[in-house]
């Protein structure tokens, strides 16, 4: 699920920076802008989060979009 996103955003050329907290994937950078808004974390903007069945899920679809698009 995270490949194809990132693979995706990265066609119509959208490049996206992630870092790993396990369970946690935050979204660090956007066209090489930093994110500095938080969601689900203190620490960044949760993107996605690992389930207990070893996918993954994004917590919130719309909010992550807005914010890519925000710092495109």
């Amino acid at each position: 699920m995270i490949n194809k996103v990132v693979t995706r955003l990265r066609n119509i050329g959208i490049l996206v920076d992630l870092a790993g907290n396990y369970p946690w994937i935050y979204l660090t950078h956007v066209n090489n802008n930093k994110v500095i808004e938080t969601y689900y974390a203190n620490h960044g903007f949760t993107a996605f989060i690992l389930q207990q069945d070893g996918t993954y899920t994004m917590p919130n679809r719309k909010l992550l979009f807005e914010v890519i698009r925000k710092y495109k």
